[in-house]
């Protein structure tokens, strides 16, 4: 009697000797190159070849060494043909990591010179009898958030109501002229907006009068055409079967553009609205003609100059004194700060979006 020996399977396979790279692999590459190249331009600034360490340059170089590592490896281990397939992936994320690099030095960039004056003082205090080592930017912070908060307010409301009238209501010749007329005001230099709002208020005001309020003006000049855009093409996006069955029930367009076409199109909305607010709030030259600049606290928008933290870096970093490290460093915080409020804004965009949003149930 003869048993019959069923062949087993071997435990583990080595993905090396299977013509296979692991799937952690690519990623392990990516990462030694990285780290080669940062230790390179690392004893670069130890020896004096360089001032500052360079991430980017590492990032860049460590992404093409990573992109001849990989089709080498890849030739060894699995062939020509896969070869080919890593070559043009690497070129793909390649291409993806350059587009990031000036995000990544940007970011680090004002990281690493912001957080020298990024402390209390910096945040209690304006620049009232400063001329020296100290000083603050809350009167820049606070006429940055009046003066943004309301341009928005002023914004929010015309951008889009105007939306609404073009995908519900608008047809013929009004509605491609207000659709023409958005266009231009999009791409508008930001200074002819300060010197609309500057005109505007020189005429009944005289030509030295200087508020925030003005700044505002300007602002929203920039932000109605950004709002107008991003909601009409979120409204579009609204099935058209949630109206016919809105209408189907009797609910009248108004009440149904209120109570389905909104509130489905809430989150693209608010992210519109922010997108519209990170336009305008790094704004520089308007706000130099509209609102000008002051080192002391000023709350009140409708009288006297008020600073904004745009117009603070500007000021800071031209107007240096005798020992410029001080104006430097403020300079470069104020930008810090500056990001961080609109990653703020961002982050309460998606917030409201989410809370907001209507909840959709699958079952």
């Amino acid at each position: 009697m003869s048993v019959a020996v069923r062949p087993t399977r071997a435990s583990s396979t080595n993905t090396l000797t299977a013509g296979k790279l692991p799937k952690l692999a690519p990623w392990g590459l990516l990462i030694i190159s990285w780290a080669i190249f940062i230790v390179v331009f690392l004893l670069l600034k130890a020896s004096g070849t360089t001032a500052d360490f360079n991430i980017v340059g590492a990032l860049f170089f460590g992404t093409v060494l990573f992109d001849i590592l990989i089709v080498v490896v890849s030739m060894v281990v699995e062939g020509g043909r896969k070869a080919k397939d890593r070559l043009v992936t690497s070129l793909v994320t390649t291409a993806f990591i350059v587009t990031l690099l000036p995000l990544v030095s940007l970011v680090y960039t004002v990281l690493s010179r912001g957080v020298a004056r990024f402390d209390a003082a910096y945040f209690n205090e304006s620049m009232r009898n400063v001329i020296g080592v100290g000083g603050g930017a809350l009167h820049a912070i606070v006429g940055t958030l009046e003066i943004t908060a309301f341009a928005a307010l002023i914004s929010i409301p015309i951008g889009l109501l105007t939306s609404v009238y073009l995908v519900e209501y608008g047809r013929g010749r009004l509605a491609r002229a207000i659709t023409f007329f958005v266009d231009v005001m999009t791409g508008i230099p930001s200074i002819v907006a300060g010197l609309f709002a500057f005109a505007l208020f020189s005429l009944f005001l005289g030509p030295a009068f200087r508020a925030g309020v003005v700044g505002s003006i300007a602002l929203s000049v920039l932000m109605i055409p950004v709002v107008v855009r991003s909601s009409e093409e979120i409204l579009k996006i609204v099935p058209n079967e949630l109206r016919e069955a809105s209408f189907a029930l009797g609910v009248p367009k108004w009440l149904t553009i209120i109570k389905i076409v909104l509130p489905t199109s809430i989150a693209g909305l608010t992210t519109g609205v922010m997108l519209a607010i990170s336009r305008v709030i790094g704004e520089t030259a308007p706000l130099l003609l509209t609102t000008g600049f002051t080192t002391s606290m000023n709350y009140d928008l409708f009288n006297d100059r008020m600073m904004t933290l745009p117009v603070f870096v500007y000021t800071q970093y031209a107007n240096q004194g005798p020992d410029a490290t001080p104006f430097v460093e403020r300079a470069w915080t104020g930008a810090l700060v500056l990001i961080l409020i609109v990653m703020a804004l961002n982050l309460l965009a998606r917030l409201i979006g989410r809370l907001f949003s209507p909840k959709l149930s699958r079952r």
